[in-house]
């Protein structure tokens, strides 16, 4: 909320006028409600969970009939983002991919990596490197150390909700820890970047959206690499980001094809995060969002209202068709 309010005395000391941008903390509910049931609803541009845009949806298709004009929808609503390595890609760049993509801020970002699709030839090439570089991740207070590569989550709930999830992984006979899984809220609330294997590409964890520090690795037969990539485009509601790793032209044609409605945002050969706004526009659609694309250059004609004026300086001097003379 303070980030939000230093941009927004930020905006008004540079001169923008009063009253074009508000700033209004409230209770979610209590906001949607608010804005939902006034008449003078326009558009919601929306960043958040599913649940809520679906129930923001809701009332405004309820309250319909109150409305102006029709109130323009756009949401973005996270994701659960995957990288697919094939055998011929870079072992090293894959690894450095993933883990940056899956634990930087923790795994905070709704572009973050959360799912590893890895082929079985490469695995212990990939394992081993995988396990090497997580013993030299650094979490803390990188304040006080700036080798410090990641810090706590965000809050009490969601390092429950995290830390639901690991002790899942922990009991559940198809999942195993093969790195972290220590949460620490004794001062602070941090979870220890975790790597899990999964045996059930299906399980749960392959789908819903955890937002944390957790990466599970499927490992696939390196010959089923077709039906893996129909297994990525099948197992999540989300469609945000995704990434191929390989040095395969074909192979790469052919996973940009299968997976054009996996991902809104694409990568080729680099991590699934990090798009700069007004060079890679961002979104993506099914449970992820509208995939309007924030950060394009039609982006903002999304909320405006066009009017088109034509003027006539010769006389209306005949009303007949012209083939009526």
């Amino acid at each position: 909320m303070l980030s939000n309010y230093t941009v927004y005395k930020t905006l008004l000391e540079a001169g923008l006028p009063p009253n074009i941008i508000q700033f209004v903390p409230a209770d979610g509910p209590v906001f949607g409600d608010t804005v939902t049931g006034s008449e003078h609803l326009s558009g919601i541009n929306f960043t958040g969970s599913v649940p809520t845009f679906k129930r923001l949806w809701k009332q405004v298709s309820e309250n319909l009939d109150r409305y102006r004009t029709f109130p323009r929808l756009a949401g973005e609503c996270g994701g659960k983002n995957f990288h697919f390595v094939h055998k011929s890609a870079d072992v090293e760049s894959a690894v450095n991919g993933v883990l940056r993509s899956a634990f930087e801020y923790s795994g905070q970002k709704c572009s973050a990596c959360s799912r590893l699709y890895a082929p079985d030839s490469l695995w212990p090439q990939i394992k081993a490197r995988l396990l090497e570089v997580h013993g030299k991740i650094k979490v803390g207070n990188p304040a006080d150390d700036f080798s410090t590569f990641t810090s706590a989550v965000i809050d009490e709930k969601s390092f429950r909700r995290i830390q639901g999830w690991i002790k899942h992984a922990q009991e559940s006979p198809s999942l195993t820890i093969l790195a972290g899984g220590k949460c620490d809220n004794s001062v602070g609330y941090f979870v220890e970047p975790t790597i899990i294997e999964t045996k059930d590409p299906k399980e749960k964890i392959m789908s819903e959206e955890i937002f944390g520090p957790v990466l599970t690795v499927y490992v696939y037969p390196e010959n089923k690499y077709k039906e893996v990539l129909q297994l990525i485009d099948s197992t999540s509601p989300f469609g945000l980001t995704g990434a191929v790793f390989a040095q395969d032209k074909n192979v790469v044609q052919e996973a940009t094809a299968v997976l054009r409605n996996a991902a809104g945002n694409f990568y080729i050969n680099d991590k699934c995060t990090g798009a700069v706004v007004a060079q890679q526009p961002f979104g993506g659609s099914r449970a992820s969002g509208t995939n309007d694309k924030p950060g394009g250059p039609h982006y903002i004609l999304r909320w405006t209202s066009p009017q088109v004026i034509k003027e006539t300086h010769v006389p209306l001097n005949e009303w007949k068709y012209s083939y009526m003379q």
